[in-house]
């Protein structure tokens, strides 16, 4: 789903997904009405642009209430804005991730498949600025964290900035298999559910370089 006030952005973004492979269930002009669709659709994946023209929720409230409401429903942010804030209230908000709209159609592509897959997406240079900002956020809270191992710690990095398994056995010199009980280890340490949610728990804490 692509939720955009802009008609020939939406529309054009539709028609490329849909011409790369994907189902586009629907498209929305702005917060509400894509709430309202959300609740009839059901999308796997809802593509969402933080800054809509018309009065009502901004793309990061919307965002929230999605996943308060269908937390099973991923959602990618896709914003011409890479504004500290913006980004921070949308991976607050819950985003799984965050696309500059100048990213190319196969980035768009990749971002949305790896989105529907479970992985945290960000435009590059984004997952930094981020990562400054809640390692000042976090300080206190780091003490307080459950002990991971070093290996667990460096895979958790890489989850926090968007690589893949595979790419983290490449970095780490280490089997596609032993990521995964990495990742499956932390999970259960930190009571957590995804590898959104690590992502998010790794930047939030301050676990990355």
């Amino acid at each position: 789903m692509v939720v955009d006030d802009h008609p020939i952005w939406r529309d054009g973004v539709a028609r490329d997904l849909g011409e790369r492979g994907f189902e586009v269930v629907a498209t929305a002009v702005d917060g509400a009405a894509a709430l309202r669709i959300i609740a009839a659709v059901r999308p796997d994946v809802v593509l969402m642009d933080l800054h809509f023209g018309s009065a009502g929720p901004s793309g990061a409230d919307t965002t929230r209430c999605i996943i308060d409401r269908w937390p099973d429903i991923k959602v990618l942010v896709l914003s011409a804005s890479g504004a500290h804030a913006d980004v921070l209230a949308a991976v607050q908000g819950g985003a799984s991730g965050y696309l500059m709209k100048s990213a190319s159609l196969d980035e768009l592509v990749d971002a949305v498949r790896r989105t529907a897959e479970g992985d945290a997406v960000f435009t590059a240079g984004l997952a930094g600025l981020l990562l400054g900002e809640y390692r000042r956020m976090a300080l206190d809270r780091e003490r307080d964290a459950p002990r991971l191992t070093e290996r667990e710690t460096e895979v958790l990095r890489q989850v926090a900035i968007g690589h893949t398994a595979r790419q983290i056995a490449e970095a780490l010199v280490i089997s596609h298999r032993t990521v995964e009980n990495h990742v499956q280890s932390t999970l259960r340490k930190l009571q957590l559910h995804n590898r959104v949610e690590l992502a998010r728990y790794a930047i939030e804490h301050g676990l990355t370089q």
